[in-house]
């Protein structure tokens, strides 16, 4: 597997978090897999080589997108592709969707929308340009050149806000005092939250915590009880129900690098 990851420009970092680019080498016989995790962003997609299908859940495959959204999501799903592959994706900040597309955020949640569905013309534009593009840097200038096209003035500054407080606190904050921090009641603050974000502020932060999980733990040989502690888990008990919810494996399995269908990120 071939994966790079590219960051924003100064511009454009309000509402890309990076870019990525995966590639792989895979024959008929051997088809790969891949299981995405619960995810607290949503994801611009772009399968410029090699389509990938969806697997029910009685392994059953059904025809997915070429390029779309992956919305913020708190659930489990699995692809299969059988050929070699190229994805080019954008994985955006949390309030993305209504800047970008016009939309709240909760509208798509969990979905995965074509981008023709969502642009008409405009998509279908995209999806060509990004597909007949030479190599990823190129795929690059285009889609840089689409979202500075796109992008709005965000009109819930306190929602960026807030998001930017739960990353930093790796979803480890009260939303009672995040809300009287912002000036906000907390049923207010709640209700914009997930209108543009598509999750409560609480759910929100549980993904966080554990997408930080996922990304940001090194230490080698630790405990279960010892990760649940870093991450500010009432018990080793709540910790692997946590995880084993939003990613379907043991955390055991999981951190122990043999957790199948699972790209391990260098």
């Amino acid at each position: 597997m071939k994966y790079h990851t590219v960051k924003p420009t100064k511009k454009l970092s309000n509402i890309v978090r990076f870019y990525w680019m995966l590639e792989g080498s895979i024959s008929s016989d051997k088809p790969y897999i891949h299981r995405t995790l619960a995810n607290a962003s949503p994801e611009l997609i772009f399968h410029y080589k090699g389509p990938f299908e969806e697997l029910t859940f009685d392994d059953k495959s059904e025809k997915s997108f070429l390029t779309g959204v992956h919305a913020q999501t708190n659930i489990i799903r699995r692809f299969i592709v059988k050929t070699d592959f190229g994805i080019f994706g954008v994985f955006l900040q949390p309030y993305a969707i209504p800047v970008l597309f016009g939309i709240p955020s909760l509208e798509i949640k969990n979905e995965l929308p074509d981008l023709v569905s969502l642009l008409g013309q405009e998509g279908r534009d995209l999806t060509e340009k990004m597909m007949l593009a030479k190599d990823n840097m190129e795929r690059l200038s285009i889609i840089n050149q689409f979202l500075e096209q796109r992008l709005t003035q965000f009109e819930r500054p306190e929602v960026i806000q807030a998001t930017k407080i739960i990353f930093k606190t790796k979803g480890q904050i009260n939303i009672k005092q995040l809300s009287e921090k912002l000036s906000l009641s907390q049923r207010q603050f709640e209700r914009k939250f997930k209108e543009h974000v598509g999750f409560t502020p609480k759910s929100f932060s549980r993904i966080v915590r554990f997408n930080a999980l996922l990304w940001n733990y090194k230490k080698e040989n630790a405990s279960l009880t010892e990760i649940a502690y870093d991450f500010g888990y009432y018990d080793q008990a709540h910790f692997i129900q946590d995880f084993k919810q939003f990613s379907g494996y043991n955390p055991k399995t999981y951190f122990s690098g043999n957790a199948k269908e699972v790209f391990y990120a260098p």
